[in-house]
């Protein structure tokens, strides 16, 4: 029988910002590599999980997708924890990605996905600086 895994809030928060970052390194590889379907998809999987580690920090969880972007932009973006055109950016990812992953005549073009991974390096620069300040404040 296998051990449940035991760990801390933190620990949850840290590997789901090291998940964020491992498809941020890959979207990018990708884009190196002008497999731009394929980036626009780990772009946007960056931001929700980037987005993920964020909602960690009070402890919140959805298992929709759409549910934990509804209530990120609600509580991060509408209330400017978050820049709010950030908020435009990652509703476009969300769009990019779909059009990526199940339009059959999508053609991804290189700014577009460009745009896609700077939005995701930039969503978690922003979320690592959120985190580090809510760690030293009580």
């Amino acid at each position: 029988m296998k051990q449940p895994e035991i760990g801390t809030q933190n620990d949850l928060i840290e590997h789901r910002f090291r998940v964020a970052q491992e498809d941020l390194s890959t979207a990018q590889l990708l884009l190196e590599t002008e497999q731009y379907r394929g980036a626009n998809n780990r772009a946007y999987y960056s931001i929700y999980h980037t987005i993920d580690a964020v909602l960690s920090i009070e402890g919140v969880a959805f298992k929709r997708h759409k549910d934990t972007l509804a209530y990120f932009n609600k509580q991060y973006i509408a209330t400017g924890i978050f820049p709010r055109e950030m908020g435009r950016k990652i509703v476009k990812a969300q769009e990019i990605r779909h059009a990526s992953d199940y339009d059959t005549f999508y053609v991804a073009s290189k700014e577009i996905t460009l745009q896609q991974v700077e939005t995701a390096e930039r969503l978690f620069n922003l979320a690592r600086e959120y985190y580090n300040e809510k760690q030293y404040k009580p």
